[in-house]
């Protein structure tokens, strides 16, 4: 029997022009496979809807064309379902189509549907919001409803929006309690990552893996002006983990306590929320087309950013170095000075 597939298409997400992608899937998509269907959505939260009423007729997959927002709408309402969510990455981000190994190129996309490898893998909540990529709180939800409110898209924003921010925002004290106790931490920023990024390469969780059974915590103390690019340069390197900066565990549940209520974000997506956090992994919960193809060594860096995050490194330790050096002078300048005075 042939499967039945629903294509769930965000019209206005991202800056990819769509008006080609259904003439795409009826062109690439094996038909000796599937019966298909295009569906547009309409208005903010449609996709959920959409994908709710795919879920309940028993569709087998429900395809989310568009970005990590729409991704997420679709995502959530067919969780512990028999439905298997697949993607068309069209955003500005695709975190989730990325951290997966999904191609970027649409037609692609559409021939790792074809071949249906289906994967059970997990998913967060973050205070009843799932989410598939990264939940966050601090710096983290500042920059996601700065980067939702920008005019335009991409890495460079993303940059230009963590090092502005970054100048500005005030770290807060956070008491985390998880299944080995109760830890306070005085910081920039809390993500929990399901998946590694939160798109467009920005890797907040290198290691991180959606079949663990686990989700990384991601810690980032409050850093000056001169750590900054280090802290943008290991992000896109994939060794944030490896920045003093940094501290990292992993576990299935957290419950945070803050001062204040305040902004958290799901998936990129901001959201107000009050003093009280809790986040919790739903293992196996979801089901995913993912690509059988996928090459893992593409998680590595590539020379350029390696070459950029040595130089980097290189930078630091000679600033170190020269302060060190005009300590000692300053030190040097003064006894001379009081010898002289005698």
């Amino acid at each position: 029997m042939k499967q039945r597939i629903v294509f769930i298409m965000n019209p206005i997400s991202g800056t990819t022009n769509k008006a080609g992608i259904p003439e795409l899937i009826r062109s690439t998509l094996n038909h000796d496979q599937f019966d298909y269907e295009i569906m547009m959505t309409e208005y903010a939260g449609h996709a959920a809807e959409i994908a709710n009423r795919v879920k309940d007729d028993g569709v087998d997959i429900a395809v989310a064309v568009g970005g990590d927002g729409t991704v997420n709408e679709v995502a959530r309402s067919i969780v512990h379902s028999r439905t298997a969510l697949g993607i068309i990455p069209c955003g500005s981000g695709n975190g989730l189509a990325r951290h997966l190994m999904l191609p970027m190129n649409l037609r692609k996309s559409i021939e790792v549907i074809n071949m249906c490898e289906i994967h059970d893998l997990d998913y967060g909540v973050i205070n009843d919001h799932p989410f598939f990529c990264t939940c966050g709180m601090g710096f983290d939800a500042f920059i996601s409803m700065k980067f939702a409110e920008a005019g335009k898209r991409g890495p460079i924003t993303y940059i230009e929006n963590v090092l502005r921010g970054g100048l500005q925002y005030k770290p807060e004290t956070y008491e985390i309690e998880d299944e080995t106790g109760l830890k306070r931490y005085k910081a920039f920023l809390i993500s929990c990552a399901n998946a590694s990024q939160y798109g467009n390469n920005a890797y907040i969780a290198p290691q991180a893996s959606m079949s663990d059974g686990l989700m990384d915590v991601v810690i980032m103390e409050p850093f000056g002006i001169l750590d900054a690019p280090q802290i943008s340069i290991d992000m896109f390197n994939k060794t944030l983990n490896k920045n003093s900066k940094i501290k990292t565990f992993r576990c299935k549940e957290l419950h945070i306590h803050r001062s204040k209520p305040g902004c958290i974000h799901y998936d990129g997506d901001p959201a107000m929320s009050g003093q009280d956090i809790d986040v919790h992994l739903e293992e196996k919960g979801i089901k995913i087309i993912v690509n059988p193809n996928a090459d893992k060594s593409l998680r590595k860096p590539n020379m350029i950013q390696s070459a950029a995050a040595d130089l980097f490194y290189e930078i630091s330790s000679l600033r170190k170095d020269i302060t060190k050096q005009s300590r000692r002078v300053q030190a040097l300048s003064k006894v001379m000075q009081r010898k002289l005075n005698l």
